[in-house]
């Protein structure tokens, strides 16, 4: 660490010596951890030359075993891979029996796909405001649930779980369905109970940017037989299929449409060897992340997120908050030019204003309530016309907006060295010397 007086040093964007010049580590969290235990599972699928789950050649039934594997970890009974996170949120909604006439209920810090899910079934999003655990805010979803509210979809955003429990227990005591999305927080915990726990269907996703990853690629989980086979049939062809692999049109309870969204062998392979690091991966975020933020409490204007269990944070981001918008500009403009940054094209630091369409009123297709169809469905579906008042502008949630603008987000690469980690707190020691004196 440098051993300049960090009072007295000039600020980088002011002409001075930055803290580091190389860039951090891209912030990919499994894809660091891609290693010769992937290519090993993935090989033995080529060579069997078997990638299609339900039948072939030989198959290894890679996304079997990792479906069995998913649901030993968690606990519960039944797992699903799916292609995507994306296509998990639809295929759980459409289990719920979503669809024209509901609204469904989400915080207003969340990712596009879970707007989509709900508008691509017909359905109306209700927005709910978060807390400082930038998470769902319960007091808010209990002002929010009204008599057309079918499903709560809360979101575990940036590694961790807010009032999870909480949330879960008030839309269960209404009678509500919950769809806990987990895309963002694989390996996280609530007080011991691991996040995925808690709703009556949770997804995951394994994009390239989450905690595992096979590029692509999502799993459903949940403890309801009938839940689960709705979802096999709807992530498929809209039928359930025989032990041979085969459609089975005859089942009544079972007649439906499916989105085509099966996992392959390929991404079940790489998956299932990713899994095996899941704890390693987390760990390494959760202690470099926890270290920067101990060394940096107490500083003087500057404060953090709100984790109820800091011991089940997944710790790939850290969350800082200013006094007010322009100190947060000022202060994220001056960390990077210290050096704390990604390689070119990362979103290593960055305000939390540039989060892009993580934040509701930066969704224009919400904000303007548009459509794949001209006809503007579903908001102007006959069954929807609860919903023709619900506004998506800017200005809807007073605390995700003020959030959004006072806080900055680190990704915290699942690769950090200790140098790493002595160069993030001393550039943060060193900006808050000035910025924030």
């Amino acid at each position: 660490m440098p051993n300049v007086q960090q009072t007295e040093a000039v600020l980088a964007i002011n002409g001075g010596e930055p803290v580091r010049k190389a860039p951090l580590p891209w912030e990919l969290p499994g894809a660091h951890w891609i290693g010769d235990e992937e290519l090993d599972l993935v090989v033995k699928v080529v060579k069997a030359k078997s990638p299609f789950r339900f039948y072939g050649l030989d198959s290894q039934e890679m996304v079997s075993k990792l479906e069995a594997a998913w649901c030993k970890r968690f606990n519960r009974k039944h797992s699903l891979g799916v292609s995507s996170g994306t296509s998990a949120l639809r295929i759980a909604l459409a289990a719920f029996g979503v669809g024209p006439g509901d609204e469904v209920l989400l915080p207003g810090y969340m990712w596009v796909s879970c707007i989509g899910a709900i508008v691509l079934q017909g359905a109306i999003p209700k927005l709910v405001d978060i807390d400082e655990t930038f998470c769902m805010n319960p007091d808010d979803l209990v002002a929010k649930i009204g008599p057309k509210t079918k499903a709560v979809l809360v979101v575990n955003m940036s590694g961790a779980p807010g009032h999870i429990e909480k949330i879960a227990k008030i839309a269960h005591e209404k009678g509500l369905k919950v769809l806990e999305d987990c895309a963002q927080a694989l390996g996280s915990s609530h007080f011991g109970k691991p996040a995925g726990c808690f709703g009556d269907i949770s997804i995951f996703s394994f994009q390239l940017n989450k905690n595992i990853t096979s590029g692509e690629g999502g799993m459903l989980l949940c403890d309801d037989e009938e839940l689960y086979k709705r979802c096999v049939a709807i992530h498929d062809l809209g039928y359930t299929r025989s032990d041979e692999g085969r459609l089975m049109p005859n089942d009544e309870r079972y007649q439906m449409w499916g989105f085509g969204s099966r996992m392959n062998e390929l991404s079940g392979a790489m998956l299932l060897a990713q899994l095996g690091k899941l704890d390693q991966i987390t760990g390494a975020m959760r202690n470099a992340k926890w270290k920067i933020r101990r060394a940096l409490e107490g500083t003087p204007g500057l404060s953090f997120r709100n984790i109820p269990d800091p011991d089940g944070d997944s710790g790939p981001f850290m969350i800082t908050m200013y006094p007010n918008k322009e100190k947060c500009l000022e202060f994220t403009k001056a960390l990077v030019a210290e050096g704390i940054r990604g390689p070119e094209g990362s979103m290593t630091c960055i305000p939390m204003s540039d989060w892009g369409m993580h934040w509701y009123y930066n969704n224009p297709s919400l904000v303007k309530k548009r459509s794949i169809s001209s006809e503007g469905f579903p908001w102007t579906h006959p069954a929807n016309d609860f919903g023709k008042g619900y506004s998506y502008e800017k200005g809807t949630l007073p605390k995700c907006d003020e959030l959004s603008e006072r806080s900055a987000m680190l990704a915290i690469a699942s690769t950090l060295t200790d140098k790493d980690v002595e160069d993030i707190i001393a550039a943060f020691k060193k900006v808050a010397a000035t910025v924030l004196a």
